[in-house]
């Protein structure tokens, strides 16, 4: 074997053990504290058994949790507002950002390939040739036809590095799109259950007013007979008066929930209106599942996972600044100083190796650039295991917040309901007395307002009890899975542009 053909295999064989050779950090994800558990599980066997289980219904799709509710106009609502909501088509415009940048990471790992026509015209000065200063030196124009090579070989992995947190970004991305996505359906629930709250105290405002009509015109009667003073009528009228400002003030916040949810179905509160229903009560049965699956079904936990890989190989890419770059770079085509013998054999060339520079460039002295930009890295990898941290315990006071919510508000339910029944049967009674003028027309409005007071906190309770539901399901992650729901029905506007499909 000539030494020529040894020089190159063992150059070869060189670049091959150096590739192999990535200084990046192996990635793992950081230990957090899971909790066997959750803490309201242990309140009642029965509750334990339904949060541990944690399966959907399989006549359920999953993702689409709003259906638990059984109320055909908030899936209509939710169904809307992924195709119109803007939030969620800048998400998704965020996400193919992420992945037009893993694409452009990735494109380093492969040769760049370029080619060029043209003439350059040139003279080169006198002294340059060793000829005297007034010899002829004619300007000479050179036409080229070439094809170009450049090629970073990825010894250490710093390009291996920079893809791999590319891609950990674009996942990222991706995550947080399944997090607007929870968001905006939980907000959609939230506003919707708001407005028909808010419909429930509107309807019992009705009924006040028109009960105090009735009230107003029997206190109206009587003192035309003269069996009260003037003093019970005008009391009478500022208690209807009252109610119907009250009932006013209702609609006032109606307006504002309605346009608030207009605006979550991408609508201009023009365009947009909600017929009026009254809530009810809002029981539904949400297995809670194990902690362990909240760290698997949580996007917002997925994403903060996600940014500490990205951060974790930009660590190696930082590491990777430290060793040598081999930089391959060649050209081949042709070159003549007349444009018809361009193609011809005797006016091809060649140049292999880097036009500027050398091929193998090593750092030796920088005023602590590269270190600098390490410890950077590494104080990003740290900053960001500090959020996940936080973001999972976060997670774990969410889920017990509102699983606590719900039982108490349940059994508040219906202590409040019996406190309605009592007033209004103290306003029954009192209605009784006053007519047989054993009572003054204080005790009746004290009655009258207090079977206002126990309906109204009855009314609040039901909407706090769907918020809370609600709530609930945002803080497991939606669905009733142990994976964050696979959504394909993504957000898109008038010609398809924000259409990506997430896979899990």
């Amino acid at each position: 074997m000539n030494k020529p053909l040894r020089f190159r295999l063992g150059v070869g064989a060189l670049v091959l053990v150096l590739a192999g050779c990535a200084v990046g950090p192996q990635y793992q994800r950081p230990a957090t504290d899971v909790p066997a558990s959750f803490k309201e599980a242990s309140m009642s066997p029965e509750a334990a058994k339904r949060w541990k289980e944690a399966q959907p219904a399989d006549s359920m799709e999953r993702g689409r949790w709003w259906t638990i509710f059984q109320d055909a106009r908030l899936n209509d609502l939710e169904e809307q507002a992924m195709v119109a909501n803007q939030d969620l088509k800048a998400a998704a415009a965020r996400v193919a950002q992420a992945r037009a940048l893993t694409r452009n990471a990735r494109s380093e790992l492969f040769p760049r390939v370029d080619a060029g026509f043209g003439p350059t015209r040139q003279r080169a000065s006198n002294a340059s040739q060793g000829l005297p200063e007034d010899a002829s030196n004619a300007p000479l124009t050179l036409w080229r036809a070439q094809a170009s090579v450049s090629y970073e070989a990825d010894l250490f992995g710093r390009v291996a590095s920079q893809v791999d947190a590319a891609t950990a970004s674009a996942q990222q991305s991706q995550a947080l799109y399944r997090s607007v996505l929870l968001a905006l359906q939980a907000d959609v629930a939230q506003a919707y259950f708001l407005v028909r709250r808010l419909d429930g105290e509107k309807a019992l405002y009705d009924d006040t007013v028109e009960l105090r009509k009735q009230t107003l015109e029997l206190i109206e009667r009587r003192y035309v007979e003269g069996d009260i003073s003037e003093l019970d009528v005008a009391r009478a009228r500022t208690e209807l008066d009252s109610a119907r400002s009250q009932s006013l003030g209702v609609d006032r916040q109606r307006a504002i929930a309605e346009h608030a949810l207009a605006i979550l179905m991408g609508k201009p509160p023009a365009d947009f209106g909600l017929k009026v229903q009254p809530l009810g009560q809002v029981a539904v049965g949400i297995p809670a599942g194990l902690p362990s699956s909240l760290l698997e079904r949580r996007p917002d936990i997925a994403a903060a996972e996600r940014a500490m890989a990205a951060a974790n190989a930009r660590i190696g890419a930082a590491k990777a600044a430290f060793f040598p770059r081999l930089s391959i770079t060649g050209t081949a085509g042709f070159e003549s100083a007349q444009l018809g013998d361009l193609f011809e054999w005797s006016s091809r060339a060649f140049l292999l190796g880097p036009f500027v520079g050398t091929m193998l460039s090593l750092p030796i002295f920088d005023g602590g650039q590269r270190q600098a930009g390490l410890d950077r890295a590494r104080a990003e990898y740290e900053e960001d295991v500090a959020i996940y941290r936080q973001t999972v315990l976060n997670a774990f006071r969410e889920v017990e917040d509102n699983l606590s919510s719900l039982r108490i508000l349940g059994s508040q339910t219906q202590v409040q309901e019996t406190a309605v029944q009592s007033a209004a049967r103290a306003a029954q009674l009192s209605q009784i007395q006053y007519r047989e003028g054993s009572t003054s027309y204080l005790d009746v409005i004290d009655a009258d307002r207090a079977v206002l007071q126990q309906k109204s906190a009855a009314v609040l309770l039901y909407g706090e009890r769907a918020q809370a539901a609600v709530n609930l399901i945002r803080a497991i992650g939606g669905g009733w899975g142990t994976v964050i729901p696979d959504v394909t029905t993504l957000a898109t506007d008038t010609v398809g542009r924000y259409s990506p499909k997430f896979n899990q």
